[in-house]
């Protein structure tokens, strides 16, 4: 009995996104990730409000990076056509 291909990690995780910009793309969202975490450690060690607030910023920021890169990728690889772009980005507003 022939045996299945295995799915590896990377394979599971690009699903139609070109390895240059899913390595780009993990980098942001794990850049997010400890952004979140310090925001968590900053409410935990009960840092100031406006501390806790830049950090949030910061986190946001990154997060809206990673949204854009995602955005532009779909419609660079024709998911979305020129002229639905503005429906496309209205959707998740």
């Amino acid at each position: 009995m022939p045996s299945k291909p295995t799915k590896t990690k990377s394979a599971r995780v690009t699903a139609g996104i070109p390895p240059e910009q899913t390595r780009a793309l993990l980098s942001r969202l794990r850049r997010a990730e400890g952004q979140v975490r310090a925001v968590i450690r900053q409410i935990e060690e009960g840092q100031p409000c406006e501390q806790v607030a830049q950090q949030l910023t910061a986190a946001r920021k990154a997060l809206d990076k990673a949204f854009f890169a995602m955005a532009g990728c779909a419609i660079e690889h024709g998911q979305v056509e020129p002229r639905d772009v503005s429906a496309f980005l209205a959707k998740f507003v």
